[in-house]
């Protein structure tokens, strides 16, 4: 039958074609057509004929769960998501790999997107969990044939249970533990796994374990295994030069480091000087990790598992061992190390005119922290100068040589946003004493530059030799997103230059420009990074859309990022072989290192933002009912979050707003009063108190005291609008424009008091278990 062109038969058709028309054989084929037909292998059409069933086009991607419960599967990075109904994810979690089926096509004239439901869940991501562990009585253990349940830490998973078997390691009650997951979420119990505890971090009170808990939760390794640390410490702590004859030897030369006042691990060194022919020579020195770290061995196998260094509030795990990353490998001042240095010549426009690449020896003279020299660039602090002075000429060189290469990106395209950086201040316990926070000041802007333009001359480098190399990318904006932001932008008043859809970096730049100094500049750069698409590691060159850069790659700090060290890894590879045979091994190899590399820094990124939100909430703990002023950060269909000058956010949800019912304008990003026209968008001021602040969830909640006031939003038809959250409860309070301030009156609702739940047990959950199938 898959062999005809025709699509059906009748039963006399198969006979004659298998040559069983017979008495007996007639009536054997009769019988395994209905045997084929049970399992599916054949099916009858509506005239009695019969054909193969049409085979099942699914496709594959990865599940990315919402917090109440719907989702969204990815199958193709230039398509957009595909929607999963709540009722269609088959109880797939954060991470699966499914299969999905169409159920709804996209309809771009409708602007819908797919719609789907997972018909198979083929790889899981989540195979164990870290939570508080509370222990069962012995009654409960007896009955349940549980030891207890564990709370997820992961906020992903609020509202899911993990219960424990009585199998295995037995934990004290308060433990934070490391559960392998065994039995997953099904229809009859939605929110409950099974699982043996399979390690104890330790007890929930002791200092440092919620940074702990986030970080195990989040798969990060937190010790080294032994043959890693015993590799290490093979490693020698000091150098002779005169062991390395074979490298350049720049002792002597005006090498300097230039990082934060806490850096540990220096991985880049700088010398700059004025050439006679009026250009300027920039080197850049990067600890040489790779001559430690060689391929295919235990510190290797390591650095690429980790990925990359993770930098939490009160501590630092390392890709690799303190010995190397601190010691041996760290450009500290006043002993000679191993580097790989990017010498570069410069003209007055920041064009990079000859370049070359080399192992070298290096030896810094001193290790300058971003305040020391912000003190002498911009504030020219006379004590500072001159316990630096022998130095100074050369950072107001620097700091010259930097805005040439400043004005060249801008020239070139390159978007631009100012990031403060923030960062929070804690105690030996690690509560949050304060919020730290700073401007980025010539300093560190100029040790930017210089990383940037040795990235970008390395990546050029082998780009046109033609080799394969690992670069570092941002793609083009999506041109949905794009034409999004443009529609946006329209609203209020700018005009975006395009082609087809496409945007180029210069015109993007000259928006952010544009609008610099007006109220909108907050809510147009929120919309751009919003339309932009993340960077990432390939071992294709698609350019960086964000500098606007051609060429682009991370070269320059390998003792924390594992694609640093490949792209040493491959400055030597390729200087000692380029033959065809070594070009094919790294084509073979750099996907995955690429890959698996833009993974591990997405699980870097996401264990930091929550650490930094949980420290957040735990500051924000210590001033309820405080007073802070901040403006709108971004508005959604159920309220809007006020971001405070720390930093901080926190929401104000559309039910707390009872002076109107609120409409959510989408194409404005903005909340509108239907019987005020009190309008709320980002950017607006506003003045909060603080209601919530809650540490377990990394929630905090404000309450609005009073806003600036703004421009109004007409709605043409308000019956068209989609509507937000009505209350019908009375205004307690009205909203007036600032300075005047009216504190809100009323009591605080209090909800009506329950009784306490009785525990679930989860025996019938494992329908294996032996003894009792009960349900308390």
């Amino acid at each position: 039958m898959a062999q005809s062109k025709k699509k059906s038969f009748s039963i006399e058709e198969i006979a004659t074609g298998v040559e069983m028309q017979k008495g007996a054989d007639f009536k054997v084929l009769v019988q395994t057509v209905a045997t084929l037909e049970q399992e599916k292998s054949v099916i009858f059409t509506k005239k009695g004929k019969i054909k193969l069933p049409q085979k099942e086009v699914l496709l594959e991607g990865i599940f990315r769960r919402n917090e109440r419960g719907f989702g969204f599967v990815n199958v193709d990075p230039e398509e957009d998501d595909i929607y999963i109904a709540k009722e269609q994810t088959l109880m797939a979690l954060e991470g699966d790999t499914v299969a999905i089926d169409i159920t709804h096509p996209a309809d771009p004239f409708k602007e819908k997107g797919a719609e789907g439901q997972v018909v198979e869940i083929r790889e899981r991501k989540l195979t164990q969990v870290v939570g508080e562990f509370t222990l069962f009585s012995d009654e409960e253990i007896k009955e349940s044939d549980l030891y207890g349940v564990v709370k997820p830490k992961d906020k992903k998973l609020t509202g899911f249970k993990v219960f424990v078997a009585a199998e295995g390691i037995r934990p004290m009650d308060g433990s934070i533990v490391i559960v392998e997951i065994t039995h997953y979420p099904d229809e009859e119990y939605p929110t409950t796994f099974e699982g043996l505890v399979k390690q104890v971090i330790g007890y929930k009170d002791e200092p440092g374990m919620d940074i702990l808990s986030i970080v195990v939760a989040n798969g990060i390794p937190t010790k080294f295994a032994e043959d890693v640390l015993e590799q290490a410490n093979q490693v020698p702590d000091t150098i002779n030069p005169a062991d390395f004859p074979d490298r350049r030897n720049l002792i002597g030369e005006q090498i300097v480091t230039i990082d934060g006042e806490d850096a540990k691990d220096l991985d880049d060194a700088i010398s700059v000087r004025k050439l006679e022919n009026g250009n300027y020579y920039l080197g850049v020195h990067i600890a040489d990790v790779s001559y430690y770290v060689t391929q295919e061995s235990p510190l290797d196998r390591e650095a690429f598992e980790r990925g990359t260094s993770v930098y939490l509030t009160d501590r630092v795990i390392p890709m690799l061992p303190q010995r190397l990353s601190n010691g041996i490998c760290s450009l500290n001042p006043n002993v000679p190390r191993l580097a790989m240095s990017c010498e570069m010549e410069i003209d007055s426009l920041g064009n990079i005119l000859t370049y070359d690449i080399y192992e070298s020896v290096i030896q810094s003279v001193a290790r300058m922290t971003y305040s020391a020299v912000n003190e002498i660039l911009e504030a020219e602090n006379p004590e500072i100068i001159k316990q630096y002075q022998t130095l100074v000429p050369m950072f107001e060189e620097m700091a010259n040589l930097h805005h040439l290469l400043e004005a060249m990106r801008k020239r070139r395209g390159a978007v631009t946003f100012e990031d403060n950086e923030a960062k929070v201040i804690v105690d030996e316990d690690g509560h949050p004493l304060e919020i730290e926070f700073r401007k980025r000041g010539v300093g560190e802007r100029l040790i930017e530059s210089f990383m940037l333009a040795a990235n970008e001359t390395v990546a050029k480098h082998f780009n046109q030799k033609n080799f394969p190399f690992i670069y570092r990318i941002h793609e083009e904006p999506k041109e949905e997103k794009m034409r999004r932001f443009m529609d946006f932008a329209s609203i209020l008043g700018i005009v975006v230059k395009n082609n087809k859809g496409s945007v180029s970096p210069k015109d993007l730049q000259a928006i952010v420009e544009e609008v610099a100094d007006k109220p909108e500049a907050m809510v147009i750069n929120t919309m751009l990074l919003r339309s932009m698409q993340q960077a990432k590691y390939s071992e294709e060159n698609y350019g960086h859309y964000g500098l606007a850069a051609e060429y682009y790659t991370h070269f320059t700090s390998p003792i924390r990022r594992y694609p640093d060290l490949i792209v040493h890894r491959l400055i030597r590879s390729y200087q000692t072989d380029d033959s065809l045979d070594n070009q094919g091994y790294w084509e073979e190899n750099l996907p995955e290192i690429a890959f698996h590399s833009s993974q591990m820094e997405r699980r870097a990124v996401n264990a930091e933002r929550e650490v930094d939100a949980l420290k957040k909430a735990e500051f924000m703990a210590d001033h309820i009912d405080e007073e802070f002023d901040g403006v709108i950060s971004s508005v959604m269909k159920f309220g809007f979050f006020v971001e405070l000058p720390n930093t901080i956010e926190g929401l104000i949800h559309m039910s707390t707003l009872h002076q109107d019912y609120f409409h959510y304008v989408e194409n404005h990003l903005a909340l509108v009063g239907e019987r005020t026209g009190q309008t709320f968008k980002i950017g607006q001021k506003v003045r909060i108190k603080v209601r919530k602040a809650d540490p377990e969830t990394r929630e905090i909640d404000f309450e609005l005291i009073e806003a600036a006031e703004v421009a109004p939003i007409l709605m043409k038809n308000r019956n068209k609008e989609k509507k937000g959250t009505r209350t019908n409860a009375k205004p307690k309070f009205e909203i007036k424009t600032a300075p005047e301030r009216v504190e809100g009156a009323g009591k605080k609702k209090t909800g009506k008091k329950k009784g306490k739940k009785k525990p679930f047990y989860a025996s019938a959950l494992k329908k294996k278990h032996k003894k009792t199938d009960k349900k308390k």
